[in-house]
């Protein structure tokens, strides 16, 4: 039998090491111990202990036996005990035993060791299993968790988007709904201030209708005003300007100059806002000469056709009164002796007086039947006798 030389802590490591039994046979001087360890040393028991058991021998009056009695109380001497790897004693033989017996309880041992170490492997095998098996779940758990975060991640965001498109696509209406608001309320308040200024201006209009005031311009260029309720008829407004010139103009007829326009009989009886006098104008007098009244009814007295044929006749009257002031005239008187150191004219120079002596003679019988423009006379026409009476100053025939 080979024993173990060394410590018991020494021989429990190389157990441990070897993975064997160890085992410590504590023998006395008697009997049975010489007996006990004969046993030990036989062949069958040596072979059976060679390779899995780690010996060591003990003497009962030893130092050492008597500590390891403390932690294994020793009952009898002599005694073996089997001690496997967790300190637990797997066999112990009391007194002495038989080689046989010994092999016996030896591969007893060794199968109870193999048996552990078989159920030990399984248990760590089943550990590992159940290991491996807890971390894949573990794993295949920390995967779909992190599967599930990045699920409700990308979840997260949709909903963050989406609220983003509501929230842009809120504040477009809002601010569509703020626009189309503020643009009707600016409507509205153009239509209110339309309404008032349109308000106003026919407030105003009324007010201003409901008086003419007409200036009348007189033939010799003077003027006056006066104020005439709207629905004054013209033929009101005649009656007081006749009451203010009375007879100084004759017969006249009422006209406007902007727009030329002279009233006939049937605008006298129309009002003066009928015929836009109103609020203010400006009417001229036209006196009418006392030999077209002979001739001619004017439109006023005798309508539209009338006056077309005092225009037609009136160039006629006009240049048969020229020619009768030819034919009748007076003879020249007789031209003063002159003196015999005058300087006697020439032929063209004396020919001018006499025609500036023709021309003094027809003025002073037809004087109103001429009309002078610088140093010529021509016949006056019916538009030159209407220009004459119509004109007395630069801005006589403007209406107000």
């Amino acid at each position: 039998m080979r024993w173990f030389e060394g410590s018991i802590p020494a021989a429990i490591a190389s157990a441990k090491q070897l993975r064997c039994v160890f085992v410590v046979v504590i023998t006395g001087d008697d009997d049975q111990s010489t007996q006990l360890m004969s046993s030990w040393e036989a062949d069958s028991v040596s072979g059976a202990a060679h390779n899995c058991c780690v010996a060591i021998r003990l003497d009962a009056q030893s130092e050492t036996c008597v500590q390891f009695s403390q932690i294994y109380p020793v009952v009898c001497i002599p005694s073996c005990f089997f001690i496997g790897e967790n300190g637990v004693p797997l066999e112990v033989i009391a007194g002495s035993v038989t080689a046989e017996e010994l092999t016996q309880r030896i591969n007893k041992v060794r199968q109870n060791v193999l048996k552990k170490e078989v159920d030990r492997w399984k248990l760590g095998k089943e550990v590992l299993d159940y290991k491996r098996k807890q971390e894949e779940e573990k794993t295949k758990r920390l995967l779909e968790e992190r599967n599930r975060e990045k699920a409700e991640e990308r979840a997260a965001r949709e909903r963050v988007k989406q609220q983003i498109a509501l929230d842009r696509a809120d504040r477009a209406t809002r601010y569509s709904q703020v626009q189309q608001e503020a643009e009707a309320a600016r409507l509205t308040a153009l239509q209110a201030r339309a309404a008032e200024d349109e308000a106003k201006r026919e407030a105003t209009h009324r007010e201003r209708s409901a008086v003419a005031r007409i200036q009348f311009r007189l033939p010799d260029g003077s003027s006056f005003t006066n104020q005439f309720p709207s629905e004054t008829r013209l033929q009101e407004a005649r009656r007081f300007v006749v009451q203010e010139v009375g007879n100084r103009y004759g017969h006249f007829s009422l006209a406007t100059m902007f727009p030329r326009r002279e009233f006939t009989a049937e605008d006298l009886v129309r009002s003066l806002l009928e015929l836009e006098l109103a609020p203010s104008a400006s009417i001229v007098l036209l006196p009418q000469s006392s030999r077209a009244s002979n001739t001619v009814i004017h439109s006023s007295e005798g309508g539209g056709i009338w006056v077309v044929l005092g225009s037609l006749l009136f160039p006629l009257l006009a240049v048969w009164r020229f020619i009768t002031s030819f034919l009748f005239r007076t003879p020249p008187p007789p031209a003063s002796p002159r003196p015999q150191n005058q300087h006697t004219p020439s032929s063209g120079s004396s020919s001018e007086p006499k025609r500036d002596a023709v021309r003094k003679r027809v003025l002073e019988k037809r004087p109103e039947d001429f009309k002078k423009d610088g140093k010529i006379y021509r016949l006056r026409t019916q538009e030159d006798s209407e220009d004459d009476n119509n004109t007395w100053n630069g801005n006589s025939t403007q209406q107000m």
